[in-house]
């Protein structure tokens, strides 16, 4: 039969798009899956969906803070008790970057996610800026490919490249992040959205769920 695939499409501007990454990276349950991270810009899709960002939707922006504490501490992911500073942070320049090494060295985009939420939302190293950008990429993947990264992120096939897979999620129903397009060993393929529906996840890919810790809590 077919390996399950799930397919991510990421900002690091999300909190709740670094949950699920870390979930699919981390929690033993994936990792029989061939997972595929994608980065989008997510001010674009918002905007194309006609979508509002929950930071300026009155009580909402204060309840997305308390939900994410919540799940991190359920699942014992590494977050900042607060938001970081300056949040939400224009990441234009951070995908870009990710984007022009999903190109160049693909088996490296992991890392560099895994690198650059860390920075953002644990350590508040202001990734978004471009001397921060290049060292934390560079201590994640390599000087050489995070130099070329960062020196192709201004190009017109990189700008374009971001665009297209901004409006591909889009065009697969994505309204926010995390989006999840998941492939079971019988190639039925579903659509999902939100960390708190991991569990959903793993019951389409027919996948033994856990049931220990947060678990417990999950659709």
């Amino acid at each position: 039969m077919a390996k399950p695939k799930i397919t991510l499409y990421v900002d690091i501007v999300s909190p709740f798009a670094y949950l699920g990454f870390y979930a699919l990276q981390n929690f033993p349950v994936f990792k029989q899956c061939e997972i595929t991270y994608i980065p989008i810009f997510l001010g674009g899709l918002m905007k194309a969906c006609g979508n509002t960002a929950p930071i300026n939707v009155k009580n909402k922006d204060k309840w997305i803070n308390l939900e994410r504490a919540r799940w991190c501490r359920q699942f014992n992911v590494p977050i900042s008790e607060n938001a970081p500073p300056g949040f939400p942070i224009n990441t234009i320049l951070i995908q870009r970057t990710l984007t022009a090494l999903s190109v160049s060295h693909p088996d490296l985009i992991p890392a560099a996610i895994a690198a650059l939420y860390q920075a953002f939302w644990v350590e508040f190293d202001h990734p978004e800026k471009p001397e921060n950008l290049l060292r934390i990429l560079s201590a994640a993947v390599g000087e050489a490919a995070a130099t070329e990264a960062v020196e192709k992120s201004g190009s017109k096939e990189v700008k374009d490249g971001l665009m297209k897979r901004t409006e591909e999620s889009f065009a697969e129903g994505a309204f926010g992040l995390p989006w999840f397009i998941v492939t079971n060993s019988k190639g039925e393929t579903e659509s999902f959205w939100g960390f708190d529906h991991l569990g959903q996840v793993v019951d389409h890919l027919g996948l033994a769920k856990p049931t220990d810790g947060g678990w417990k809590a999950m659709l």
